[in-house]
C-alpha cells in the first residue's frame, strides 16, 4: 500500500495514529475484492446481475424485447439498414445448388426440378414466394426476433408433394405445460426430451374472427426447422440478435427527432410590429391619422405583398439563426457502435464512403464477411441442408429420380454444394490480376475462383470449350484472343519459317 502526503504528515506527527490508518485501510482494500468489475460501491451500486439460466434470464424480456424491436423495424432508418445489410451480404443476390451426385444425367435431372421447385407457386404453401424471397425473409426474421420456424408441409399443390409453410414464433403456445410423451417437458412452446433435445412444438391455433384461442396442434420435430442461434448451453428458445443495441437505436431516432424540430424553429420567418406611439383615441397621446387604423391580426408576410401601415409603426424581422448544431460527429458514433456490435463496419450500414479508400474499404469487406459467413454457415446448416434433402427424398417419392439403391446410398444422392452469387468487385483490375496471380502460384484453384464468383466449374469449362469450337468454325483462335498470345496459325507458320531457315 502506497502512503500519500496526509499519511506522512500523520505518521510523522503521531506514529500510532499513522499505523492505525495503515491498518485500517490495509482492511478496507481486502473487503474491496480482487476485482474492480465486482465491486459494490458507489459507482456500481446500480448494477444489479443474477445468475441464471439463459431459459429463466430471456423468458420474462423476450416477447418486449421482440416487440421493441418490430416497432423500430417499422420506424427506424437506423434498424433497416442493420437488417438489409445482413439480409443483402448473407445469400447476395441469390443461391444456387451444385449437385455432386456423380451421375451426369441424375445431377442434370435434379437441378431442373430444383429450379422448378423453387418457383412460388411451388415451394411456397402460400403461393406467394419464391424459394429465395422465403431465404430471405427468414434472415431478417431471426436478425429482428431472433429465430423463425420452417415447417415441412406434404401437399399436392405444387410440382412436388413438399412445400414450406413459415411461421413466426409468437405461434409457439407458452400456455402449453402438457407433454404429448411422457417423461419429457415443454418450455416455451417446445417439448424437449431429457437431454433438451427438441421432440416437438405446440403451435397456436385461432379460430375464425383471430381472436378466439383453440387446442394447440402438434408438431413432430422432424417436420420443422427452427432457425435460429444459440448463445449459451442452457438456451432453448431465441432471443432478438439486436437486442444489445435496441436503446442505442431508439436514442438515435429521438436525437434526430430533437435536432429536426429545432432545425425547424430556426428556419422560420416571424414578423413583429413595433409601435412608436402608445394606442389611444385621437387626443390621448396619439396622433390623428385619416382613414380607419390598419389591424395586423392574422396578417402573414407572402412574397410581392406591399401594406400600407399606420403611422409610426415599424415592422421587425425575427429570424433566429440557430446555434448550427453539427450532429455529424454524434450520428456517426452511435452508428459505428450498433454496427460494430452486430459484427459490422460503420461503412456496411452507413453507406457512407466518403472516409474510406481501397485498402480500408477491402479491410472492412474481409471483416464484414466473417461475420456474414457465421450467418452463412448457420443457415446453410440449419436450414438450407435439410429443405434441399427432404426436396430430393420428395423427388424419389415421385418418381422424378428412381434409383434402386436410393436408401442404401442415400449419402451419395444427396450430395450437394451451395454456390452464392459473389458480391460486385471494387476495383475489377486489381480483383482480376489478383485472382490470375494466385491462379498461376497455385494459391487458388481453378474450382476456388469459380466457387468464389457464384460459377459451377464444370459448367464454365464446358461454356469455353463450347465458344471455342463455335469460333474454330467461324475461322479464328477464340483463346488467343483472350490470352493475347499467337493463334494455331500464327504458330505453325513460325514453326515453319523455323524449319525452313534451319
Amino acid at each position: 500500500m502506497k502512503l500519500n502526503v496526509i499519511d506522512r504528515v500523520i505518521g510523522a506527527i503521531s506514529p500510532k495514529a499513522g499505523a492505525e490508518r495503515a491498518a485500517w485501510r490495509s482492511q478496507y482494500e481486502t473487503y474491496r475484492g480482487n476485482y474492480d468489475a465486482s465491486d459494490t460501491g458507489r459507482l456500481q451500486s446500480q448494477w444489479n446481475t443474477q445468475n441464471l439460466s439463459a431459459e429463466m434470464t430471456d423468458r420474462y424480456e423476450r416477447d418486449t424485447v421482440r416487440a421493441r424491436a418490430r416497432d423500430l423495424e417499422r420506424n427506424s432508418d437506423v434498424m433497416n439498414s442493420v437488417l438489409r445489410a445482413f439480409k443483402r451480404n448473407v445469400i447476395g443476390g441469390g443461391l444456387q445448388v451444385r449437385i455432386t451426385t456423380g451421375e451426369p444425367e441424375l445431377d442434370c435431372g435434379l437441378e431442373h426440378m430444383w429450379n422448378q421447385w423453387c418457383r412460388r407457386g411451388n415451394c411456397d404453401v402460400t403461393g406467394q414466394q419464391s424459394f429465395a424471397q422465403i431465404v430471405r425473409m427468414c434472415i431478417q426474421r431471426k436478425v429482428a426476433d431472433g429465430g423463425v420456424l420452417v415447417v415441412k408441409r406434404y401437399t399436392s399443390q405444387g410440382v412436388l408433394p413438399f412445400q414450406l409453410q413459415v411461421l413466426e414464433v409468437d405461434e409457439l403456445d407458452t400456455t402449453q405445460l402438457q407433454p404429448k410423451k411422457q417423461g419429457n417437458k415443454v418450455v416455451g412452446g417446445i417439448e424437449y426430451n431429457r437431454w433438451n433435445r427438441p421432440e416437438g412444438y405446440w403451435i397456436r391455433q385461432y379460430s375464425v374472427d383471430g381472436y378466439t384461442l383453440m387446442k394447440p396442434v402438434y408438431l413432430e420435430a422432424n417436420d420443422v426447422i427452427f432457425y435460429y442461434t444459440r448463445k449459451r448451453p442452457s438456451q432453448v428458445r431465441e432471443m432478438s440478435d439486436l437486442s444489445p443495441t435496441l436503446t442505442r437505436i431508439k436514442d438515435m431516432n429521438e436525437f434526430m427527432t430533437a435536432v429536426t424540430i429545432k432545425e425547424k424553429i430556426a428556419a422560420c420567418l416571424a414578423v413583429f410590429i413595433k409601435r412608436v406611439n402608445p394606442s389611444g383615441p385621437p387626443g390621448k397621446g396619439r396622433e390623428a391619422r385619416n382613414g380607419p387604423s390598419v389591424q395586423y391580426e392574422g396578417k402573414r408576410v407572402v412574397p410581392g405583398m406591399i401594406m400600407e401601415m399606420n403611422m409610426g409603426d415599424e415592422a421587425q424581422m425575427l429570424n433566429p439563426a440557430g446555434q448550427g448544431t453539427d450532429a455529424t460527429a454524434f450520428i456517426k458514433a452511435q452508428q459505428r457502435m450498433i454496427s460494430s456490435a452486430n459484427g459490422l463496419s460503420y461503412e456496411a450500414t452507413s453507406r457512407d464512403m466518403s472516409e474510406t479508400n481501397y485498402a480500408s474499404a477491402r479491410q472492412s469487406m474481409i471483416e464484414d464477411d466473417l461475420t456474414y459467413d457465421e450467418e452463412k454457415e448457420l443457415l446453410i446448416e440449419c436450414l438450407l441442408d435439410e429443405v434441399y434433402e427432404s426436396f430430393v427424398i420428395s423427388c424419389w417419392l415421385k418418381g422424378v429420380i428412381s434409383p434402386a439403391d436410393f436408401w442404401e446410398k442415400k449419402d451419395r444422392y444427396l450430395s450437394h454444394e451451395w454456390v452464392i452469387k459473389p458480391k460486385r468487385w471494387i476495383d475489377p483490375a486489381k480483383e482480376a490480376n489478383a485472382n490470375a496471380t494466385m491462379l498461376k502460384t497455385g494459391q487458388k484453384t481453378f474450382q476456388q475462383i469459380c466457387a468464389e464468383n457464384g460459377r459451377d466449374w464444370k459448367k464454365v469449362v464446358d461454356e469455353i470449350e463450347e465458344a471455342c469450337s463455335y469460333a474454330s468454325e467461324k475461322g479464328f483462335d477464340l483463346m488467343a484472343m483472350i490470352t493475347g498470345g499467337p493463334g494455331e496459325k500464327e504458330e505453325e507458320e513460325n514453326n515453319g519459317k523455323k524449319a525452313n531457315e534451319k
